[in-house]
């Protein structure tokens, strides 16, 4: 059997990855905008544009008990009870994790909103049928109030304290064997796209093929 060329990963803070067994037949994302309508005189109805709303990703499939190669996407597939409590542990922790499709751009920074379960259906013994929703993170930012000369307030960016200005320093990283540069940045940002950042910030240690690195290289790896 070929394997999809899609996998859908769940990784936390922590750098622990999950994959989902199964893959589901589709994942909906909605993308809600606000708008508000205001009644002009002699104009009527008109739409003012507010916000972007949260985007929510939701899917169903199910834990397989055993490996079945025609729709798992993976071997040693996790006991299915196990991969319950690994998700409502994220959830019940208000763990920030990220969603990370492969084969898309999808790479983004989630809380588990529902997660809802009908285990042992009827003609599936020991498998785990679920529902999914995750809804994206967006991080606040606190802005303080300024009011200039001429008597006019805008909102910027509150000062950071003296910890929180510190630059961040890039680390360093030896390479081992089996790893390619989008293995390397999905495990150090959590998207394999950035292979390209981890690639010119160590040209000169790799040389001019990116697709070839040696084990015991030590890369830098950018903030």
């Amino acid at each position: 059997m070929v394997k999809s060329s899609i996998a859908i990963w769940l990784k936390d803070r922590h750098n622990v990855y999950k994959q989902f067994p199964v893959n589901p037949e589709v994942v909906s994302r909605e993308s809600p905008f606000d708008f508000t309508t205001v009644k002009i005189a002699s104009l009527g109805d008109i739409i003012v544009p507010g916000e972007r709303g949260l985007k929510k990703y939701s899917f169903s499939s199910f834990f397989p008990r055993d490996y079945n190669p025609t729709y798992c996407e993976y071997e040693n597939v996790m006991e299915p009870w196990r991969w319950v409590e690994q998700i409502e542990n994220w959830r019940d922790t208000r763990l920030n994790l990220r969603l990370i499709i492969t084969g898309t751009p999808i790479s983004v920074p989630v809380f588990v909103e529902e997660f809802s379960l009908e285990p042992e259906k009827a003609g599936a013994p020991g498998d785990i049928y679920y529902s999914i929703t995750l809804v994206e993170h967006r991080p606040f930012t606190a802005k303080q109030l300024v009011t200039g000369s001429k008597g006019k307030t805008t909102a910027t960016p509150a000062k950071q304290t003296q910890t929180q200005s510190k630059d961040k320093k890039p680390t360093t990283y030896t390479v081992v064997k089996g790893d390619t540069l989008s293995k390397i940045a999905k495990a150090k940002y959590g998207d394999i796209a950035k292979w390209k950042k981890i690639y010119e910030a160590n040209k000169k240690t790799i040389g001019k093929n990116p697709d070839v690195i040696t084990p015991g290289q030590k890369l830098v790896i950018p903030v």
